[in-house]
């Protein structure tokens, strides 16, 4: 029976995101509308004010109230669908007696809650909605393909992988993919609104996210969060590999791939580090590596057989 809900709840969730998506498409395309209107003029003050340029006064895009309800609809409908998402992955782990991360389909409804968890704190705590529409067109996408095309019934883990390393690096795979695609997410962005910054053409929605250069800094942070977090995901890993299969290490397709993904994410974070890259070098190596982190997870699963064919559809 818990199995039941628990796919219900999946489904439910994934057509909640599709509304919400739409609505904040909606949302996107009623600011299209909107102008680009300036602050008043910061006052000069002292005697040689008259000397000094005043300073730029900085730009906002007209609210519309049109605009604002579509957003706050889209929100609220992602916070219903979050509930429904994460009962569902409870209701999964009640079903199969065990955590609920044992095969891909498992996994990627983890990895989505969190990411759909960590939004939500993002945009009703620091103000951040305007990653809405990228979010839940993520969502709607992998909830959408994991209830559709991965979904496998719930089943006993082989009996080698029954360790605690099993938890610890499951949770830390899925946290540091969570961050890894939001910090994607603001990499496009950038890649979108520096464009329109260089035409001189930043209006409608993209006069409402963050400039470009808070939007690189953004992406530099989830990644210097998730960077660490995926190191131990490897080193829990090849801990979990020895007590289950007798070697911390094998070459395994797998393994192989986590440890290319992370030397992508390594360049990244040295060459901001080292090199000064930021900008669209930066963004497009983040982008890159979370094609590289996808591509481990589902890419390997479905084209690769190796030690870790059990996590396959």
């Amino acid at each position: 029976m818990s199995a039941y809900y628990s796919s219900l709840a999946m489904v439910t969730s994934a057509v909640l995101y599709l509304l919400a998506m739409t609505l904040h498409a909606a949302e996107w395309a009623s600011a299209r509308t909107a102008v680009t209107v300036a602050e008043p003029e910061l006052a000069t003050v002292g005697a040689g004010a008259s000397q000094r340029p005043a300073r730029p006064a900085p730009e906002r895009p007209a609210q519309s109230p049109r605009t604002e309800a579509l957003g706050r609809a889209g929100l609220a409908i992602t916070m219903i669908a979050a509930a429904t998402h994460v009962a569902g992955v409870v209701l999964r782990g009640i079903a199969a007696e065990r955590a609920p991360w044992g095969n891909m389909y498992e996994f990627i409804t983890t990895s989505l809650a969190i990411a759909v968890i960590v939004y939500l704190v993002l945009a009703l705590k620091f103000g951040m909605r305007w990653l809405g529409l990228p979010v839940t067109l993520l969502l709607t996408i992998g909830q959408g393909l994991a209830v559709t095309v991965f979904y496998v019934a719930v089943s006993d883990l082989m009996p080698a992988l029954h360790s605690v390393w099993f938890v610890i690096h499951i949770i830390a795979a899925a946290t540091a993919g969570a961050a890894f695609n939001i910090g994607a997410i603001a990499a496009i962005l950038y890649l979108v609104r520096t464009r329109a910054e260089a035409r001189g053409d930043v209006r409608g929605y993209l006069a409402r996210i963050p400039s470009a250069e808070t939007l690189d800094r953004v992406s530099y942070r989830f990644h210097a969060f998730a960077f660490p977090l995926w190191t131990f995901t490897i080193a829990a890993g090849a801990i979990w590999a020895q007590y289950a299969w007798g070697r911390f290490w094998g070459w395994d397709p797998k393994e192989t791939w986590s440890l290319v993904t992370w030397i992508i994410y390594a360049v990244y974070l040295h060459a901001r580090a080292t090199a000064g890259w930021k900008g669209r070098r930066a963004a497009v190596v983040a982008i890159i590596g979370l094609a590289s982190f996808w591509f481990n997870f589902i890419g390997i699963n479905l084209l690769v057989s190796g030690l870790h064919s059990y996590a396959g559809i």
